[in-house]
Protein backbone atom coordinates (compact mmCIF):
# COMPACT_ATOMS: atom_id res chain seq x y z
CA UNK A 1 0.00 0.00 0.00
CA UNK A 2 2.90 2.53 -0.49
CA UNK A 3 1.62 5.55 -1.47
CA UNK A 4 -1.52 4.56 -0.93
CA UNK A 5 -4.28 7.69 -1.26
CA UNK A 6 -7.63 8.24 -0.92
CA UNK A 7 -9.40 10.49 -3.34
CA UNK A 8 -10.97 13.74 -2.06
CA UNK A 9 -13.20 13.96 -5.67
CA UNK A 10 -13.23 17.10 -7.69
CA UNK A 11 -11.74 20.22 -6.15
CA UNK A 12 -14.37 22.64 -4.88
CA UNK A 13 -14.23 26.45 -6.19
CA UNK A 14 -11.44 28.09 -3.67
CA UNK A 15 -12.29 30.96 -1.47
CA UNK A 16 -10.69 33.63 -1.46
CA UNK A 17 -8.07 33.58 0.98
CA UNK A 18 -7.64 36.52 3.75
CA UNK A 19 -5.39 39.19 2.72
CA UNK A 20 -1.91 39.04 3.59
CA UNK A 21 -1.25 41.69 6.02
CA UNK A 22 2.44 44.04 6.80
CA UNK A 23 4.54 43.44 9.37
CA UNK A 24 4.01 46.47 10.90
CA UNK A 25 0.15 45.84 10.89
CA UNK A 26 -2.35 45.12 13.95
CA UNK A 27 -5.05 42.53 14.86
CA UNK A 28 -8.11 42.61 16.94
CA UNK A 29 -8.51 38.98 17.80
CA UNK A 30 -12.11 39.43 19.33
CA UNK A 31 -13.16 40.13 15.78
CA UNK A 32 -10.95 38.01 14.09
CA UNK A 33 -12.98 35.11 17.14
CA UNK A 34 -15.92 36.73 15.74
CA UNK A 35 -15.71 36.41 12.21
CA UNK A 36 -14.85 32.68 12.41
CA UNK A 37 -18.45 31.79 14.20
CA UNK A 38 -16.25 29.49 16.67
CA UNK A 39 -17.99 30.70 20.20
CA UNK A 40 -21.26 29.62 18.65
CA UNK A 41 -20.12 26.57 18.20
CA UNK A 42 -18.24 26.48 21.55
CA UNK A 43 -22.06 27.92 23.17
CA UNK A 44 -23.61 25.16 21.27
CA UNK A 45 -21.33 22.25 23.37
CA UNK A 46 -21.96 24.18 26.70
CA UNK A 47 -25.46 24.26 26.02
CA UNK A 48 -25.88 20.31 25.06
CA UNK A 49 -23.65 19.22 27.55
CA UNK A 50 -23.18 19.32 31.51
CA UNK A 51 -19.87 19.36 33.03
CA UNK A 52 -17.42 17.97 31.01
CA UNK A 53 -14.56 21.01 31.79
CA UNK A 54 -11.53 19.39 31.26
CA UNK A 55 -13.08 18.39 27.86
CA UNK A 56 -14.62 21.65 26.53
CA UNK A 57 -11.38 23.23 27.83
CA UNK A 58 -8.98 21.47 25.55
CA UNK A 59 -11.58 22.47 22.52
CA UNK A 60 -10.88 26.11 23.46
CA UNK A 61 -7.57 25.37 23.34
CA UNK A 62 -7.83 23.87 20.24
CA UNK A 63 -9.71 26.36 18.13
CA UNK A 64 -7.79 29.11 19.75
CA UNK A 65 -5.16 27.52 18.21
CA UNK A 66 -6.13 27.00 14.70
CA UNK A 67 -7.54 30.96 15.09
CA UNK A 68 -4.22 32.41 16.02
CA UNK A 69 -2.27 30.16 13.28
CA UNK A 70 -4.81 31.62 10.87
CA UNK A 71 -4.03 35.35 11.86
CA UNK A 72 -0.17 34.27 11.98
CA UNK A 73 -0.30 33.37 7.82
CA UNK A 74 -1.36 36.22 7.23
CA UNK A 75 1.64 37.83 8.50
CA UNK A 76 3.85 35.42 6.32
CA UNK A 77 4.73 33.59 9.61
CA UNK A 78 4.27 30.21 8.90
CA UNK A 79 4.08 27.22 11.13
CA UNK A 80 2.86 22.98 10.14
CA UNK A 81 -0.77 22.30 10.86
CA UNK A 82 -1.15 20.69 13.91
CA UNK A 83 -2.13 16.99 14.38
CA UNK A 84 -5.71 16.94 14.90
CA UNK A 85 -6.37 13.33 15.20
CA UNK A 86 -8.05 12.33 18.68
CA UNK A 87 -9.03 9.76 20.97
CA UNK A 88 -12.15 10.11 23.27
CA UNK A 89 -12.53 7.56 26.53
CA UNK A 90 -14.74 6.63 28.66
CA UNK A 91 -18.33 5.37 29.31
CA UNK A 92 -21.00 5.24 27.35
CA UNK A 93 -23.83 8.60 27.62
CA UNK A 94 -20.77 10.92 28.64
CA UNK A 95 -21.40 12.76 25.53
CA UNK A 96 -18.22 11.74 23.11
CA UNK A 97 -20.44 11.92 20.09
CA UNK A 98 -21.37 15.06 20.44
CA UNK A 99 -18.13 16.39 21.16
CA UNK A 100 -17.10 15.13 18.00
CA UNK A 101 -19.95 16.51 15.94
CA UNK A 102 -19.07 19.72 17.09
CA UNK A 103 -15.56 19.28 16.61
CA UNK A 104 -15.98 18.76 12.98
CA UNK A 105 -18.10 21.86 12.81
CA UNK A 106 -15.68 23.38 14.74
CA UNK A 107 -12.77 22.76 12.25
CA UNK A 108 -14.78 23.30 9.40
CA UNK A 109 -15.49 27.30 10.81
CA UNK A 110 -11.63 27.72 11.27
CA UNK A 111 -10.75 26.63 7.64
CA UNK A 112 -8.94 22.84 8.34
CA UNK A 113 -12.09 21.04 6.88
CA UNK A 114 -13.50 21.69 3.70
CA UNK A 115 -16.92 20.18 4.94
CA UNK A 116 -17.18 19.67 8.53
CA UNK A 117 -19.56 16.64 8.00
CA UNK A 118 -18.92 13.36 10.68
CA UNK A 119 -19.26 10.01 9.82
CA UNK A 120 -19.95 7.68 12.48
CA UNK A 121 -18.98 4.17 11.85
CA UNK A 122 -17.88 0.56 13.98
CA UNK A 123 -15.85 -2.51 13.15
CA UNK A 124 -18.44 -3.38 10.85
CA UNK A 125 -18.74 -0.73 8.26
CA UNK A 126 -14.92 -1.26 8.04
CA UNK A 127 -14.03 -4.81 8.60
CA UNK A 128 -14.78 -7.32 5.64
CA UNK A 129 -15.26 -11.11 6.68
CA UNK A 130 -13.65 -12.73 3.36
CA UNK A 131 -10.37 -12.07 1.96
CA UNK A 132 -10.49 -8.78 0.05
CA UNK A 133 -13.83 -7.59 1.01
CA UNK A 134 -12.15 -5.25 4.39
CA UNK A 135 -10.23 -2.47 1.72
CA UNK A 136 -12.53 -1.74 -0.27
CA UNK A 137 -14.94 -1.36 2.65
CA UNK A 138 -12.62 0.76 4.69
CA UNK A 139 -11.29 3.16 1.75
CA UNK A 140 -15.76 3.70 1.46
CA UNK A 141 -16.00 4.88 4.37
CA UNK A 142 -12.71 7.31 4.18
CA UNK A 143 -14.20 8.40 0.75
CA UNK A 144 -17.21 9.27 2.56
CA UNK A 145 -15.68 11.08 5.28
CA UNK A 146 -12.97 12.92 3.20
CA UNK A 147 -13.13 16.88 4.37
CA UNK A 148 -14.82 16.10 7.26
CA UNK A 149 -14.26 14.02 10.65
CA UNK A 150 -13.97 9.99 11.29
CA UNK A 151 -15.39 9.05 14.30
CA UNK A 152 -14.46 5.42 14.78
CA UNK A 153 -16.58 3.78 17.89
CA UNK A 154 -15.61 0.96 20.40
CA UNK A 155 -12.46 1.38 17.78
CA UNK A 156 -10.39 -1.32 20.01
CA UNK A 157 -12.52 -4.05 18.05
CA UNK A 158 -10.56 -3.15 14.66
CA UNK A 159 -7.66 -5.06 16.65
CA UNK A 160 -8.32 -8.86 17.73
CA UNK A 161 -5.21 -10.11 19.09
CA UNK A 162 -6.63 -14.05 19.75
CA UNK A 163 -7.50 -14.27 15.76
CA UNK A 164 -4.34 -14.37 13.91
CA UNK A 165 -6.13 -14.25 10.71
CA UNK A 166 -8.28 -11.40 11.71
CA UNK A 167 -9.22 -8.84 8.66
CA UNK A 168 -8.82 -5.79 11.24
CA UNK A 169 -5.37 -5.48 10.60
CA UNK A 170 -5.43 -4.77 6.71
CA UNK A 171 -8.12 -1.69 7.84
CA UNK A 172 -5.95 -0.13 10.49
CA UNK A 173 -3.27 -0.59 8.06
CA UNK A 174 -4.99 1.78 5.28
CA UNK A 175 -6.35 4.08 8.33
CA UNK A 176 -2.65 4.60 9.25
CA UNK A 177 -1.68 5.67 6.19
CA UNK A 178 -4.37 7.88 5.69
CA UNK A 179 -4.00 9.70 8.87
CA UNK A 180 -0.50 10.34 8.26
CA UNK A 181 -0.53 11.50 4.62
CA UNK A 182 -4.02 13.05 4.14
CA UNK A 183 -4.73 15.05 7.45
CA UNK A 184 -4.69 18.10 6.24
CA UNK A 185 -8.21 16.38 4.04
CA UNK A 186 -9.75 14.15 7.51
CA UNK A 187 -9.36 14.20 10.82
CA UNK A 188 -10.08 11.10 12.48
CA UNK A 189 -11.41 10.49 15.96
CA UNK A 190 -11.43 7.32 17.99
CA UNK A 191 -13.54 6.50 20.73
CA UNK A 192 -13.89 3.43 23.44
CA UNK A 193 -13.55 2.23 27.14
CA UNK A 194 -10.26 3.48 28.71
CA UNK A 195 -8.48 0.39 29.45
CA UNK A 196 -9.85 -1.05 26.00
CA UNK A 197 -8.51 1.55 23.98
CA UNK A 198 -5.09 1.68 26.16
CA UNK A 199 -4.58 -2.04 24.88
CA UNK A 200 -5.69 -1.27 21.56
CA UNK A 201 -2.80 1.09 21.45
CA UNK A 202 -0.17 -0.80 23.51
CA UNK A 203 -0.93 -3.17 20.63
CA UNK A 204 -0.87 -1.07 17.44
CA UNK A 205 2.12 1.83 18.30
CA UNK A 206 1.68 3.36 15.05
CA UNK A 207 -1.61 4.47 15.48
CA UNK A 208 -1.29 5.48 19.28
CA UNK A 209 2.24 7.83 17.89
CA UNK A 210 -0.79 9.48 15.56
CA UNK A 211 -3.48 10.21 18.05
CA UNK A 212 -2.40 14.20 19.06
CA UNK A 213 -5.16 14.43 21.56
CA UNK A 214 -6.40 12.25 24.32
CA UNK A 215 -9.66 13.34 25.87
CA UNK A 216 -10.89 11.50 28.57
CA UNK A 217 -15.20 11.63 29.35
CA UNK A 218 -15.38 11.05 33.19
CA UNK A 219 -18.70 9.49 34.42
CA UNK A 220 -21.32 12.48 35.62
CA UNK A 221 -22.30 12.70 39.14
CA UNK A 222 -25.29 13.20 40.60
CA UNK A 223 -25.60 17.02 40.68
CA UNK A 224 -24.83 16.56 36.73
CA UNK A 225 -27.48 13.83 36.18
CA UNK A 226 -30.20 16.17 37.53
CA UNK A 227 -28.72 18.81 35.68
CA UNK A 228 -29.03 16.69 32.60
CA UNK A 229 -32.49 15.17 33.19
CA UNK A 230 -33.55 18.90 34.21
CA UNK A 231 -32.35 19.88 30.54
CA UNK A 232 -33.99 17.10 28.79
CA UNK A 233 -37.20 18.14 30.58
CA UNK A 234 -37.53 21.90 29.51
CA UNK A 235 -36.79 20.42 25.74
CA UNK A 236 -39.65 18.06 26.13
CA UNK A 237 -42.01 20.63 28.20
CA UNK A 238 -41.83 18.30 31.45
CA UNK A 239 -41.34 19.45 34.29
CA UNK A 240 -40.86 17.19 38.43
CA UNK A 241 -43.63 17.93 40.59
CA UNK A 242 -41.71 18.71 44.41
CA UNK A 243 -42.37 15.67 45.65
CA UNK A 244 -40.92 14.29 41.97
CA UNK A 245 -37.76 15.68 42.12
CA UNK A 246 -36.60 13.99 45.02
CA UNK A 247 -37.86 10.98 43.96
CA UNK A 248 -36.14 11.23 40.38
CA UNK A 249 -32.83 11.87 42.39
CA UNK A 250 -33.06 8.49 44.34
CA UNK A 251 -34.00 7.16 41.33
CA UNK A 252 -29.92 7.97 39.84
CA UNK A 253 -28.40 7.42 43.19
CA UNK A 254 -29.61 3.87 42.90
CA UNK A 255 -28.94 3.04 39.20
CA UNK A 256 -25.88 4.33 39.02
CA UNK A 257 -25.24 1.39 41.13
CA UNK A 258 -26.74 -0.89 39.11
CA UNK A 259 -25.50 -2.95 35.99
CA UNK A 260 -25.50 -1.29 32.19
CA UNK A 261 -25.27 2.61 34.05
CA UNK A 262 -25.15 4.86 30.90
CA UNK A 263 -25.19 8.28 32.10
CA UNK A 264 -27.00 10.46 30.03
CA UNK A 265 -28.49 7.30 27.97
CA UNK A 266 -29.93 5.98 31.12
CA UNK A 267 -31.51 9.26 32.22
CA UNK A 268 -32.66 9.59 28.66
CA UNK A 269 -34.53 6.42 28.84
CA UNK A 270 -36.00 6.79 32.43
CA UNK A 271 -37.17 10.08 31.07
CA UNK A 272 -39.06 8.67 28.60
CA UNK A 273 -40.58 5.58 30.80
CA UNK A 274 -41.85 8.33 33.22
CA UNK A 275 -43.44 10.13 29.89
CA UNK A 276 -45.08 6.47 29.33
CA UNK A 277 -46.68 5.84 32.96
CA UNK A 278 -47.50 9.71 33.19
CA UNK A 279 -49.78 9.69 30.24
CA UNK A 280 -50.96 6.35 31.47
CA UNK A 281 -51.97 7.89 34.77
CA UNK A 282 -53.45 10.82 33.31
CA UNK A 283 -55.98 8.50 30.78
CA UNK A 284 -57.08 6.65 34.38
CA UNK A 285 -57.96 10.06 35.58
CA UNK A 286 -61.81 8.71 34.47
CA UNK A 287 -62.57 12.43 33.09
CA UNK A 288 -61.59 14.59 35.43
CA UNK A 289 -61.01 17.92 33.63
CA UNK A 290 -56.77 18.78 33.52
CA UNK A 291 -55.05 21.80 32.61
CA UNK A 292 -51.72 22.82 31.37
CA UNK A 293 -49.55 21.88 34.57
CA UNK A 294 -51.05 18.50 35.12
CA UNK A 295 -49.75 17.95 31.35
CA UNK A 296 -46.66 18.53 32.22
CA UNK A 297 -45.83 18.00 35.99
CA UNK A 298 -44.41 14.12 36.77
CA UNK A 299 -45.58 13.04 39.97
CA UNK A 300 -43.85 10.70 42.43
CA UNK A 301 -45.97 7.75 41.15
CA UNK A 302 -44.54 7.98 37.45
CA UNK A 303 -41.05 7.66 39.05
CA UNK A 304 -41.65 4.73 41.85
CA UNK A 305 -42.92 2.07 39.19
CA UNK A 306 -39.55 1.96 38.18
CA UNK A 307 -37.70 -1.94 38.86
CA UNK A 308 -34.78 -0.02 40.32
CA UNK A 309 -37.24 0.60 43.17
CA UNK A 310 -39.06 -2.55 43.29
CA UNK A 311 -35.73 -4.84 43.41
CA UNK A 312 -32.17 -3.47 43.74
CA UNK A 313 -30.66 -6.77 43.33
CA UNK A 314 -31.35 -7.58 39.59
CA UNK A 315 -30.13 -6.34 36.44
CA UNK A 316 -32.93 -3.53 35.61
CA UNK A 317 -34.32 -1.31 33.22
CA UNK A 318 -35.81 2.26 33.91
Amino acid sequence: MTGFRMPTGPDPEPEAPPAPLPADATVDLAVERKASGIDEVLDALDGELVGLAPVKTRVREIAALLLVDGVRRRFGLTSSRPNLHMCFTGNPGTGKTTVALRMAELLHRVGCLERGHLVAVTRDDLVGQYVGHTAPKTKEVLKRAMGGVLFIDEAYHLFRAENERDYGQESIEILLQVMENQRDDLVVIMAGYQDRMDTFFSSNPGMSSRIAHHLTFADYGLDELMAIAGRMLDQEGYRFSAAAEPTFREYLRRRIEQPRFANARSVRNAVERARLRHANRLLGTDGKPLGRAELMEFAPEDLLASRVFADTTKETSP
